[in-house]
């Protein structure tokens, strides 16, 4: 086989005239990858966000009963505790709703980008998937960070009750 041969076999886009080079690098035309995509694809995501959307509303709900218990034990004998507690409890409720709100608009440009793929405009179907992927992904790290300043409330409690002890 020559080098010639081989190298059409190992690398198929490197031909005369294709816009992207061996490294997969964009060459005179808009090219997003090769990857194909139809309407079943970012309708794979719906499952997934609306159970992530079942999660944080109940964390949010769960969160929203603490702090209404730990106002009503605030008023009756104000705590620094108590007070620092509805503060960390305040920054994770909004981490929720940012949760939320990510997840929310990661599942409407699915659904746009499902649009867009039934009207044939593939390449903006392709960048919106993309968008409500990094939106989703967003979202989980969001998710991780809410979950690291719930542990860490949970550990100075348990300290508290073992220096008690």
């Amino acid at each position: 086989m020559t080098a010639s041969g081989r190298q059409k076999r190992i690398c198929p886009n490197i031909q005369k005239g294709h816009p992207i080079n061996n490294f997969g690098v964009l060459r005179n035309s808009f090219y997003l990858s090769g990857m194909e995509i139809d309407m079943t694809t970012p309708a794979l995501l719906f499952p997934a966000v609306s159970l992530l959307l079942l999660a944080f509303t109940n964390r949010f709900l769960a969160l929203a009963a603490l702090i209404r218990e730990l106002h009503a034990r605030y008023k009756e004998a104000p705590s620094r505790i108590i007070l620092d507690q509805i503060t960390n409890l305040r920054k994770r409720i909004h981490l929720i709703r940012d949760m939320q709100a990510l997840g929310v608009a990661s599942l409407f440009l699915c659904v746009v980008c499902m649009f867009l793929l039934f009207a044939g405009h593939m390449a903006a179907g392709k960048i919106l998937f993309g968008i409500s992927l990094l939106l989703l992904m967003s979202s989980l790290v969001l998710s991780i960070i809410e979950i690291r300043i719930s542990v860490k409330a949970l550990e100075i409690h348990l300290s508290d009750i073992e220096h008690k002890a």
